[in-house]
């Protein structure tokens, strides 16, 4: 009886352990409501928010936000200089091995890794946030979708021509804003003379020259349909005499000596220091350099600031009151980021670009194609000048944004070998036989 009654108190304790150990792993697998626990996923992230500018401070606010919000999510970051970010992540999206979120350039870029398989759309995310959706400017993710598919949504908007000028010095030399390109000629012939640099370029990583300067100018001479006839080949080529008048007149500046000397040595930020600190009349820039002059110029410095469009050409087919200009870079879905790891790479996604952070965005001196009201008390002098200038200007497009990359990089080097003395003849062949190559024609 004793026995009987020992080996009954043992299955009944064995029991409730099986129980008490059972319960303990259901609990584990479930919170309140019977909801799955947030499952542990490690995301890699890519970003190129490394300077000290305003925006860039903020970017990375929001990542280190993110991770203390969601401690179920790691992030293996990887923050690369602007300079060599595309370059990187090129090379690794040649050796198939996407990072899972990272910033994604719109155009070519967007075009060619999605032709490649490299990136999965995010139309999921975007329609699952419907004020979100809606709060953007029309047509903001036109430059972002591919066969009806969305890639990214925009983190900015990027004019990138705009003439930045310092009123002290323009009004100490007895100069007005150049309206024409005479004009424009006449200044830099007068700073020239009194030992002044006209106009501080930074063209050591060869997109500056490009995007800033030659997207707006050559669309001022040649008009906006030919620049895309000509990219998309057909109709148009860029050994064209339009094309190649548009090189004389970027040559010209050249041999005007409208930039310092070593402009092929500086990087662009350099650039915006050097405009800043009053060492150059003008700067021909982006809006992202809004940013970085919030940050680093002096007070005295922002007020001497203007902004305006480049000058007319004469008997040019563009409109001159134009910037070219694309919505900004945005989040890319990188192609092995699924399940669990999807749905955190989301949560990034819309932590890194949604409503609250297209407000801080706008803050931080950056444009951005969202509809947030600008609180000017925030911003500096010249971005609310730069604000209401692209809301007057029509927007035309950038040449790296509608290129092949073979293309792009055609101009980008073949803009420093014309600065340096190249024919313009040559250059527009070597730029048109990349582009026609890059698209099988």
């Amino acid at each position: 009886m004793k026995k009987s009654l020992t080996i009954a108190i043992m299955v009944t304790l064995m029991i409730s352990i099986l129980a008490a150990c059972g319960g303990k792993n259901n609990e584990s697998n479930t919170t309140e409501g019977n909801t799955p626990a947030a499952e542990k996923v490690k995301l890699s992230l890519w970003h190129n928010f490394t300077g000290d500018d305003l925006r860039a401070q903020t970017m990375r606010s929001i990542i280190e936000q993110f991770q203390t919000d969601h401690p179920n999510i790691t992030l293996d970051i990887q923050a690369i200089p602007p300079d060599g970010y595309k370059t990187r992540l090129k090379t690794v999206a040649a050796a198939d091995e996407m990072p899972d979120v990272f910033i994604l350039s719109n155009g070519s870029m967007t075009q060619e890794f999605s032709a490649g398989g490299l990136i999965q759309p995010v139309n999921e995310l975007i329609d699952s946030h419907k004020e979100w959706k809606e709060g953007f400017m029309p047509n903001s993710f036109d430059a972002f979708t591919v066969d009806g598919n969305i890639y990214s949504a925009p983190m900015g908007l990027s004019p990138t021509s705009v003439l930045y000028y310092n009123k002290t010095i323009l009004e100490a030399n007895g100069l007005t804003v150049p309206k024409t390109w005479d004009e424009l000629l006449n200044a830099i012939s007068v700073l020239k003379a009194k030992k002044i640099t006209p106009i501080a370029l930074g063209n050591k990583a060869a997109w500056l020259a490009q995007s800033s300067i030659f997207s707006s100018l050559a669309d001022r001479v040649t008009g906006t349909e030919w620049f895309l006839k000509a990219a998309a080949q057909d109709g148009a080529a860029f050994t064209d005499p339009e094309f190649v008048q548009a090189l004389t007149y970027m040559q010209q500046l050249g041999d005007a000596g409208a930039f310092q000397d070593g402009f092929n040595a500086i990087d662009n930020t350099q650039m915006e220091q050097m405009f800043a600190q009053g060492q150059a009349a003008m700067m021909i820039d982006g809006g992202w350099a809004l940013s970085n002059l919030a940050s680093n110029a002096s007070e005295e410095a922002l007020k001497a600031m203007g902004a305006t469009v480049l000058p007319s050409i004469p008997g040019g087919k563009g409109d001159p009151n134009s910037l070219s200009g694309v919505v900004g870079v945005g989040m890319g879905l990188g192609k092995d980021a699924t399940g669990p790891k999807k749905d955190a790479a989301f949560e990034l996604i819309y932590a890194m670009s949604g409503p609250d952070a297209q407000k801080r965005t706008l803050e931080s001196n950056q444009l951005v194609s969202y509809k947030v009201e600008l609180d000017k008390s925030k911003v500096s002098p010249i971005f609310s000048e730069v604000y209401e200038l692209v809301n007057t200007v029509k927007m035309t497009p950038v040449y790296d944004g509608k290129l092949t990359s073979a293309g792009a990089d055609a101009v980008n080097n073949g803009l420093q070998e014309l600065l340096m003395g190249g024919k313009p003849e040559d250059i527009a062949k070597k730029i048109q036989d990349a582009q026609a190559k890059a698209l099988g024609k």
